[in-house]
């Protein structure tokens, strides 16, 4: 079996991600596309990210294939989503003292996670947090703020990103 190339680019735009050949259905926000995002407000941020790192659930899947820095994800991991935590918009370990979001889910969410380039170095609090291209509901509910995808499309796509890759929302 031949390798395939990397995607250089991702596109989200009208419920579409397309990377090269492959058009596939995603969600992002309830509350659309800004650009100029806030902490809570339930939209997805307009721009071009760098795709930093994956997670996964490895009691629920195998080690996925990709070139980005890959981690497993336990019971312990969160993400701080406090604009006045220091670890704001940063990884964390539970229990922590700060408002967070707990990484591993019952729902399947976050089973596969890409961490996007959004709002990380640096950091401005309350610009918004947790960007991540993650599964979604079958129904492909929106998000608040995150882009998601099958498990089917993800399982495409990470074979094919680094930390190369760009994701533009327009």
């Amino acid at each position: 079996m031949t390798a395939r190339a990397p995607f250089s680019h991702l596109l989200v735009r009208n419920g579409t991600l397309a990377a090269g050949p492959l058009r596939a259905r995603c969600a992002v926000g309830r509350a659309g596309i800004t650009s100029h995002k806030r902490e809570g407000d339930g939209a997805t941020p307009r721009g071009t990210f760098r795709l930093l790192a994956a997670l996964y659930r490895p009691d629920r899947l195998p080690r996925p294939v990709t070139s980005l820095p890959l981690t497993a994800i336990d019971p312990n991991a969160g993400w701080c989503d406090d604009p006045a935590d220091r670890n704001y918009n940063r990884a964390v370990r539970l229990p922590y003292q700060a408002r967070h979001e707990n990484l591993w889910r019952t729902d399947h969410l976050y089973d596969v996670v890409v961490v996007l380039d959004y709002n990380i170095d640096p950091v401005v609090p309350g610009a918004g947090s947790a960007i991540f291209l993650h599964l979604g509901h079958k129904d492909f509910a929106p998000t608040s703020g995150c882009i998601v995808v099958s498990l089917e499309t993800m399982r495409q796509l990470l074979p094919r990103l680094s930390r190369e890759t760009m994701v533009e929302v327009r």
